[in-house]
């Protein structure tokens, strides 16, 4: 029995063995493509009777079989590296280009600068010169009336007379004649080249019994307005009260015009003091 069982297996196992190897020539030869045979071009050599050549039918093209395209590979390590070298050049251009133009910048800053430093340099020189020029102006306008004022006291053939009276506390002057002047006599008398005398000198007014002689020192603008007084050279006295009655008086004078923009003048008024 045991014997029997071992023939049916081994017969079973032969042809499961047959059916796998049949199934396999079946798949393989089914699978394979079919690829015709080449056909030659018949020749005619003039075997027949009339001579005319045999015809033939062309054959049928065969359809080429075109292979699918192959999936993109996937990037490598080496095309990632090259990616990334290329995004590091892009930013280091970019990074160039950036410093340029700041660079670019600040000298465009360092040009103006440099400009307005300049400009105010220029500036500051001409207010200089302008300066230095107005001083030169003013000191010989001082000159020339210290020279004048000089002559004041001396003989002079034009000379402007005038009387003063006191009475109470006060002193009264009348100035006749021409009054930008110079002259000698008890009355006011001035000395302002190129100028004339508007209407009269103010009389000064004083508290005091004192006498003397004050000069005071005008600068005159092209106004005609006295801008500037102060006691000058030629004061004989140091009573503060004539002195500063004399300075406020000569501070009202006025004078003919000059054109506009015409330096001022400088000049004197001289007061003398009397009680009698």
């Amino acid at each position: 029995m045991k014997q029997y069982k071992s023939k049916i297996w081994g017969i079973v196992a032969a042809l499961l063995a047959l059916l796998i190897l049949f199934l396999l020539l079946w798949f393989v030869y089914l699978d394979s493509p079919y690829v015709p045979e080449e056909e030659g071009i018949e020749v005619a050599l003039g075997d027949y009777v009339d001579g005319g050549a045999e015809q033939f039918t062309p054959a049928e093209s065969v359809p080429e079989v075109v292979a699918p395209a192959p999936a993109p590979a996937a990037p490598s390590a080496n095309d990632l590296v090259v990616q990334e070298d290329e995004e590091s050049l892009a930013l280091q251009k970019k990074a160039e280009e950036e410093r340029k133009r700041l660079a670019a910048e600040e000298a465009l800053r360092e040009k103006q600068r440099q400009e307005e430093l300049a400009r105010i340099e220029a500036e500051r020189l001409a207010k200089e010169k302008a300066a230095a020029e107005k001083a030169a102006r003013e000191q010989a306008a001082r000159d020339k009336a210290k020279s004048l004022m000089s002559g004041a006291f001396g003989n002079n053939s034009n000379s402007t007379s005038g009387s003063g009276s006191t009475t109470g506390n006060t002193t009264q002057g009348d100035v006749k004649g021409n009054p930008a002047s110079s002259g000698s006599g008890n009355g006011p008398q001035v000395s302002l080249a190129g100028r004339n005398l508007r209407g009269k000198l103010t009389t000064p007014k004083y508290d005091t019994n004192d006498e003397g002689i004050v000069v005071v020192s005008i600068r005159v603008n092209a106004a005609g307005k006295v801008v500037e007084a102060k006691k000058w050279q030629g004061t004989n006295t140091s009573n503060e009260a004539l002195i500063s009655a004399a300075v406020n008086a000569a501070k009202l004078a006025t004078f003919s015009e000059t054109a506009e923009g015409s330096p001022d003048v400088f000049g004197t008024i001289t007061y003398n003091f009397t009680n009698r």
